[in-house]
C-alpha cells in the first residue's frame, strides 16, 4: 500500500503543490484521477471561493457557498463535494495514481472522499491526500497510521511518486 498525506499551515500551499505535481505527471502521460483545488480570494471578506477540479481533464466543481457577509457556519456545499466523488470513482478504472485535495470534515465524519480513497487502495493505486491539522488525527485513524507525511514541495511529491510514474 503506497498511501502519503501532506499537512501544512501555510494558505495555499498545499493546494499548489498538489495541482503542481498532478500537472506535471499528467504531462509526463501518468494517468491521474482525483481532484485540486483552487482557492479565489473574495473582495471584501476573508472567505474565497472554493472550486475543485476533477482529474485529470475537469469538470470544475465549485464546492463552496455564499452563506452571506455575517456567517460563521461551514460554507462547504456538500452536494458539490459528492458530485465530485461521484466523477472520481469510475475513474480509479484508468487510474495509475489518486490525487485527493484534501481530507477534510466531510471525510472525518465519514463522507466524501473516503470511499475513493478505500477503492484505490485495495487495487494497489497510490494516494496522496492533502489534509489539515483539524482532521489529520482522523485521517491517521482512517488509514490505520500507515500513511507518511510529505511536505508541501512539489519535487517531493514528484520524488515519492516517482516509481508510480516510472512504472507508467
Amino acid at each position: 500500500m503506497k498511501l502519503a498525506y501532506v499537512l501544512t499551515d501555510q494558505t495555499g500551499e498545499l493546494n499548489r503543490a498538489l495541482a503542481a505535481t498532478a500537472q506535471a505527471l499528467i504531462a509526463q502521460g501518468v494517468r491521474v484521477a482525483g481532484t485540486t483545488q483552487t482557492d479565489t480570494p473574495r473582495p471584501k471578506t476573508h472567505h474565497c471561493d472554493m472550486d475543485v477540479k476533477v482529474l485529470p481533464d475537469g469538470p470544475i466543481l465549485r464546492i463552496s457557498q455564499d452563506l452571506g457577509e455575517g456567517a460563521k457556519g461551514c460554507r462547504l456545499d456538500a452536494d458539490a463535494l459528492e458530485r465530485a466523488v461521484g466523477l472520481t470513482l469510475p475513474r480509479l478504472d484508468d487510474a495509475e495514481l489518486l490525487i485527493i485535495n484534501k481530507f477534510g470534515k466531510h471525510e472525518a465524519e465519514g463522507r466524501g472522499f473516503r470511499e475513493v480513497i478505500a477503492e484505490a487502495l485495495s487495487r494497489d493505486i497510490p494516494v496522496l491526500v492533502g489534509t489539515n491539522a483539524l482532521n489529520v488525527e482522523a485521517f491517521q485513524t482512517f488509514c490505520d497510521g500507515l500513511a507518511i507525511s510529505l511536505p508541501a514541495d512539489t519535487d517531493a511529491l514528484l520524488g515519492w511518486l516517482r516509481p508510480t510514474a516510472n512504472a507508467a
